[in-house]
C-alpha cells in the first residue's frame, strides 16, 4: 500500500504542490494557463490518441459505464435530497460535487503511473466523454432554473477536444497521409498536456477559499465521491464484457476526487460554490489515502 502511494500518488501530488505553491507565491492568471491547456494542448492530446488507436466495442462500453455511473449517483443524491427536504440549490451543489470526477488533470497521470500506456489510452477516451458530460449535465445542474438545457447544449459545441476527436476520426477514415514533421509537432504539444493540467489543478486548489465547513453535507459528499462511486463502478463493470485492464481504469477513474472545473460552474451559477469548493479540496487531499488503498487491492 505504501509502495502504491510512493510510486503512483506521491509524484502526482508533488506536481500539484508545485502549482499550488507557485500560485500562492506569484498569484498567476489561472484562466490564461487553463485556456492554453484546454484550447491548444488537450485537442492535440485527443487527436494524437484517437489517430493512433483502433476503436472497438470497448469504447461503447465506456460510454455505457459513464452514463450508468452518472445517473446512479444523481439518483442517490436526489433521493437523499427528497428524504431530508433539501433545497434545490443544495441538491445541485451535492450533485456537482459528487457526480463529476477529476478524470483529467488528476485521473490521467494516476492511470499512466499505475497501468502504463495502454491504461493511459483508455483514460484519454474516458476524459473526452467526461468532458462532454461535465459541460452538459454539469452546466445543467449548476444552472437549473436559470439558463437550463439550451446553455448546456451550446457549451458542448465550445469544447475543442470534441472537434479534435472528429478530425482524428475523419483523418483515419479517409486514410489521409500525414507527414512525420506534422505528427511530431502534434506529438510535442500533446506530450506537454498532462503536466500542464496537473499544475493548473494545483493552482486552482490554491485559490479555493474555505469558510466554515458544513460537516454533515461534506461528509456525505466525500463518502459518495471517494468510496461509494468506485464501489458502484465495480458493480457496473461486473456486467460489462470488457478487458480486465479497462475495468481497473474505469474503477480507479470513478474514485477520483471532485472535478475542479465544476467549482467554476458552481460559482458562476451560484449553486453552493463555497460548499462545492470545500468538497473539491477535501476530496483531493483525502484521495491520496483512498486511491492508495484502492490501487493496492485492485
Amino acid at each position: 500500500m505504501l509502495t502504491m502511494f510512493v510510486e503512483v500518488i506521491l509524484p502526482v501530488f508533488l506536481i500539484f504542490g508545485v502549482g499550488f505553491i507557485g500560485q500562492k507565491q506569484m498569484n498567476l492568471d489561472i484562466k490564461s494557463v487553463s485556456s492554453v491547456a484546454l484550447y491548444f494542448m488537450m485537442p492535440a492530446l485527443v487527436f494524437r490518441t484517437f489517430f493512433t488507436i483502433e476503436l472497438n466495442l470497448e469504447y461503447l462500453y465506456i460510454v455505457i459505464f459513464s452514463l450508468l455511473l452518472l445517473f446512479t449517483i444523481i439518483f442517490i443524491v436526489m433521493t437523499t435530497s427528497r428524504m431530508f427536504k433539501l433545497s434545490s440549490s443544495t441538491e445541485s451543489g451535492l450533485i456537482l460535487s459528487t457526480a463529476f470526477m477529476n478524470s483529467g488533470n488528476y485521473g490521467t497521470p494516476v492511470i499512466l503511473f499505475a497501468f502504463g500506456e495502454k491504461g493511459f489510452v483508455y483514460s484519454i477516451s474516458f476524459i473526452v466523454l467526461q468532458t462532454i458530460i461535465m459541460h452538459s449535465f454539469g452546466v445543467y445542474f449548476a444552472a437549473r432554473g436559470k439558463t437550463g438545457i439550451k446553455s448546456a447544449i451550446m457549451t458542448i459545441f465550445k469544447i475543442p477536444a470534441i472537434y479534435a476527436f472528429g478530425l482524428a476520426m475523419l483523418w483515419k477514415g479517409f486514410n489521409i497521409p500525414m507527414s512525420d514533421s506534422f505528427f511530431k509537432a502534434i506529438d510535442l504539444v500533446a506530450g506537454a498536456t498532462i503536466p500542464t493540467v496537473m499544475l493548473v489543478l494545483g493552482m486552482q486548489l490554491a485559490n479555493i477559499k474555505l469558510d466554515q465547513f458544513e460537516w454533515n453535507k461534506m461528509s456525505y459528499a466525500i463518502v459518495l465521491r471517494l468510496i461509494a462511486s468506485p464501489l458502484i463502478a465495480w458493480i457496473i463493470t461486473l456486467w460489462l464484457p470488457i478487458d480486465p485492464l479497462l475495468k481497473k481504469v474505469l474503477i480507479v477513474s470513478a474514485a477520483m476526487p471532485s472535478a475542479a472545473t465544476i467549482t467554476m460552474y458552481a460559482l458562476q451559477f451560484d449553486s453552493e460554490p463555497k460548499f462545492v469548493s470545500s468538497v473539491t479540496l477535501m476530496t483531493t487531499i483525502l484521495s491520496a489515502a483512498t486511491l492508495s488503498v484502492l490501487l493496492y487491492f485492485i
